[in-house]
Order: structure tokens, then C-alpha cells, then sequence
């Protein structure tokens, strides 16, 4: 049953991961911060945040200290 339901923040990660591969989001774009992803996504701060942690592990961004989010 998990499978199906799943968690939202890999629904999230998902969306984005599909934005990179189509072209929307290109190489070297930034990520918006947590609460503005969040609400972009209609989720909670926490959970954009564990979204992007997500991503990182992908290897589809990298974080940059007191930078931001960005795509590889």
C-alpha cells in the first residue's frame, strides 16, 4: 500500500527531477528557497526541504553554502 501512496516529498522531487529533464529547469538554474518551493508545490518548508535533500542524493543539484540550490 506505501508504494501507492508514497511520500510527498519524493512526489516532489519527482516533479522537479521532471522539470531538469525536460529543459525547464537547465543546468546551473537555482532552486527556490524551501518556503517559496514549498509553497510552489503546495507543501510545508520541511517537506521541500527533504525534497531537495532527495534531489542531491539523485545527483541532480548541488547545494553552494549561503548560495542556494542548483542544477548539475
Amino acid at each position: 500500500m506505501e508504494e501507492e501512496i508514497g511520500y510527498t516529498y519524493v512526489r516532489v522531487a519527482d516533479r522537479v527531477q521532471a522539470e531538469i529533464r525536460s529543459g525547464r529547469l537547465p543546468r546551473g538554474a537555482r532552486l527556490p528557497n524551501e518556503r517559496a518551493m514549498g509553497a510552489q508545490y503546495g507543501v510545508a518548508p520541511g517537506t521541500a526541504r527533504r525534497a531537495v535533500r532527495e534531489l542531491r542524493e539523485r545527483g541532480l543539484v548541488v547545494t553552494l553554502p549561503n548560495k542556494g540550490t542548483f542544477v548539475r
